[in-house]
Protein backbone atom coordinates (compact mmCIF):
# COMPACT_ATOMS: atom_id res chain seq x y z
CA UNK A 1 0.00 0.00 0.00
CA UNK A 2 1.15 3.54 -0.69
CA UNK A 3 1.12 6.17 2.03
CA UNK A 4 -1.92 7.76 0.36
CA UNK A 5 -3.77 4.43 0.49
CA UNK A 6 -2.75 3.92 4.11
CA UNK A 7 -4.02 7.38 5.07
CA UNK A 8 -7.30 6.88 3.20
CA UNK A 9 -7.82 3.48 4.85
CA UNK A 10 -6.99 4.79 8.31
CA UNK A 11 -9.39 7.70 7.85
CA UNK A 12 -12.12 5.11 7.19
CA UNK A 13 -11.08 3.17 10.31
CA UNK A 14 -9.97 0.18 8.23
CA UNK A 15 -8.07 -2.18 10.58
CA UNK A 16 -6.09 -3.67 7.66
CA UNK A 17 -4.78 -0.21 6.73
CA UNK A 18 -4.05 0.58 10.38
CA UNK A 19 -2.09 -2.66 10.77
CA UNK A 20 -0.18 -1.99 7.54
CA UNK A 21 0.68 1.57 8.67
CA UNK A 22 1.83 0.28 12.05
CA UNK A 23 3.94 -2.41 10.41
CA UNK A 24 5.47 0.09 7.97
CA UNK A 25 6.43 2.69 10.58
CA UNK A 26 6.59 1.05 14.03
CA UNK A 27 10.27 0.06 13.91
CA UNK A 28 11.48 3.57 13.02
CA UNK A 29 9.09 5.15 15.51
CA UNK A 30 10.27 2.78 18.26
CA UNK A 31 13.81 4.10 17.77
CA UNK A 32 12.48 7.64 18.29
CA UNK A 33 10.60 6.56 21.42
CA UNK A 34 13.72 4.78 22.76
CA UNK A 35 15.66 8.06 22.60
CA UNK A 36 13.23 9.68 25.03
CA UNK A 37 12.34 6.74 27.25
CA UNK A 38 14.17 5.41 30.27
CA UNK A 39 13.86 1.88 28.92
CA UNK A 40 12.18 -0.42 26.41
CA UNK A 41 8.95 -0.80 28.38
CA UNK A 42 8.41 2.96 28.62
CA UNK A 43 9.34 3.35 24.94
CA UNK A 44 6.76 0.72 24.02
CA UNK A 45 4.10 2.61 26.03
CA UNK A 46 5.00 5.83 24.21
CA UNK A 47 4.89 4.02 20.87
CA UNK A 48 1.43 2.60 21.56
CA UNK A 49 0.08 5.96 22.78
CA UNK A 50 1.66 7.64 19.76
CA UNK A 51 -0.03 5.29 17.30
CA UNK A 52 -3.37 5.78 19.04
CA UNK A 53 -2.89 9.52 18.42
CA UNK A 54 -1.86 8.88 14.81
CA UNK A 55 -5.02 6.87 14.16
CA UNK A 56 -7.35 9.26 15.98
CA UNK A 57 -5.83 12.40 14.47
CA UNK A 58 -5.16 11.14 10.96
CA UNK A 59 -7.55 13.82 9.68
CA UNK A 60 -4.91 16.40 10.77
CA UNK A 61 -2.41 15.02 8.26
CA UNK A 62 -2.62 17.34 5.24
CA UNK A 63 -0.25 15.50 2.94
CA UNK A 64 2.02 18.52 2.50
CA UNK A 65 5.02 16.55 3.80
CA UNK A 66 6.04 12.92 4.19
CA UNK A 67 3.69 10.78 6.27
CA UNK A 68 6.68 9.39 8.19
CA UNK A 69 7.68 12.91 9.25
CA UNK A 70 4.19 13.65 10.54
CA UNK A 71 4.12 10.35 12.46
CA UNK A 72 7.62 11.08 13.88
CA UNK A 73 6.48 14.50 15.15
CA UNK A 74 3.49 12.81 16.76
CA UNK A 75 5.82 10.33 18.50
CA UNK A 76 8.10 13.12 19.77
CA UNK A 77 5.10 15.04 21.09
CA UNK A 78 3.75 11.89 22.73
CA UNK A 79 7.13 11.27 24.37
CA UNK A 80 7.17 14.87 25.64
CA UNK A 81 3.65 14.41 27.04
CA UNK A 82 4.85 11.31 28.92
CA UNK A 83 7.84 13.19 30.29
CA UNK A 84 5.75 16.19 31.31
CA UNK A 85 3.55 13.89 33.36
CA UNK A 86 6.69 12.77 35.21
CA UNK A 87 7.91 16.38 35.52
CA UNK A 88 11.71 16.05 35.16
CA UNK A 89 11.93 19.86 34.84
CA UNK A 90 10.51 20.91 38.19
CA UNK A 91 13.71 22.69 39.08
CA UNK A 92 15.19 25.63 37.23
CA UNK A 93 18.89 25.55 36.50
CA UNK A 94 21.02 28.64 36.02
CA UNK A 95 23.11 28.63 32.86
CA UNK A 96 26.08 30.00 34.78
CA UNK A 97 26.23 26.64 36.61
CA UNK A 98 27.40 25.04 33.36
CA UNK A 99 29.46 27.82 31.79
CA UNK A 100 32.70 25.94 32.42
CA UNK A 101 31.64 23.14 30.06
CA UNK A 102 32.81 23.34 26.46
CA UNK A 103 31.99 21.52 23.24
CA UNK A 104 33.51 18.13 22.66
CA UNK A 105 34.72 16.92 19.30
CA UNK A 106 32.12 14.84 17.49
CA UNK A 107 34.73 12.27 16.39
CA UNK A 108 34.61 10.69 19.85
CA UNK A 109 31.30 9.00 19.05
CA UNK A 110 32.17 8.08 15.46
CA UNK A 111 33.69 4.71 16.42
CA UNK A 112 30.66 3.60 18.44
CA UNK A 113 27.72 1.54 17.22
CA UNK A 114 24.20 2.93 17.17
CA UNK A 115 23.22 0.60 20.01
CA UNK A 116 26.13 1.85 22.14
CA UNK A 117 25.16 5.47 21.52
CA UNK A 118 21.48 4.71 22.28
CA UNK A 119 22.49 3.07 25.56
CA UNK A 120 24.46 6.19 26.51
CA UNK A 121 21.53 8.47 25.69
CA UNK A 122 19.15 6.28 27.68
CA UNK A 123 21.48 6.49 30.67
CA UNK A 124 20.95 10.24 30.85
CA UNK A 125 18.56 11.59 33.50
CA UNK A 126 15.14 12.33 31.90
CA UNK A 127 15.55 16.12 31.75
CA UNK A 128 18.99 15.93 30.18
CA UNK A 129 17.91 13.18 27.77
CA UNK A 130 14.87 15.09 26.55
CA UNK A 131 16.71 18.34 25.88
CA UNK A 132 19.63 16.48 24.30
CA UNK A 133 17.27 14.67 21.93
CA UNK A 134 15.30 17.78 21.01
CA UNK A 135 18.40 19.90 20.38
CA UNK A 136 21.08 17.53 19.09
CA UNK A 137 18.92 14.99 17.27
CA UNK A 138 15.61 16.65 16.39
CA UNK A 139 17.25 20.02 15.63
CA UNK A 140 15.03 22.32 17.69
CA UNK A 141 16.39 25.64 18.92
CA UNK A 142 16.65 26.22 22.68
CA UNK A 143 13.90 28.82 22.47
CA UNK A 144 11.56 26.24 20.90
CA UNK A 145 12.56 23.61 23.45
CA UNK A 146 11.88 26.04 26.28
CA UNK A 147 8.39 26.71 24.93
CA UNK A 148 7.66 22.98 24.46
CA UNK A 149 8.79 22.07 27.96
CA UNK A 150 7.61 25.17 29.82
CA UNK A 151 11.10 26.08 31.04
CA UNK A 152 13.40 29.02 30.45
CA UNK A 153 15.72 29.12 27.45
CA UNK A 154 18.69 29.14 29.85
CA UNK A 155 17.40 25.97 31.51
CA UNK A 156 17.27 24.29 28.11
CA UNK A 157 20.83 25.38 27.32
CA UNK A 158 22.05 24.29 30.73
CA UNK A 159 20.34 20.90 30.51
CA UNK A 160 21.96 20.35 27.10
CA UNK A 161 25.44 21.33 28.27
CA UNK A 162 25.11 19.15 31.36
CA UNK A 163 23.86 16.27 29.20
CA UNK A 164 26.98 16.50 27.06
CA UNK A 165 29.21 16.55 30.14
CA UNK A 166 27.30 13.59 31.58
CA UNK A 167 27.67 11.70 28.29
CA UNK A 168 31.40 12.37 28.32
CA UNK A 169 31.61 10.70 31.74
CA UNK A 170 29.64 7.71 30.44
CA UNK A 171 31.73 7.20 27.33
CA UNK A 172 33.65 3.95 27.20
CA UNK A 173 37.20 4.30 28.53
CA UNK A 174 38.76 4.05 25.05
CA UNK A 175 36.61 6.85 23.66
CA UNK A 176 37.20 9.01 26.72
CA UNK A 177 40.97 8.53 26.35
CA UNK A 178 40.71 9.33 22.64
CA UNK A 179 38.93 12.55 23.56
CA UNK A 180 41.37 13.56 26.33
CA UNK A 181 44.48 13.07 24.12
CA UNK A 182 45.50 16.52 23.04
CA UNK A 183 42.52 18.28 24.60
CA UNK A 184 42.83 20.46 27.65
CA UNK A 185 40.10 20.40 30.24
Amino acid sequence: MTDEQLVAGCLKGDPIAQKALYKAYSRKMMSICMRYAAGREQAHDILQDGFVKVFTKMDHYRGDGPLGGWIARTMVNTALDHLRRNKPYDHSVDLSDAEHLHAEDEHVLSGMTTDEIMALIQALPPGYRTVFNLFAIEGYAHKEIAEMLGVSENTSKSQFMKARAYLRKLLPKEAAELYSDGHEE
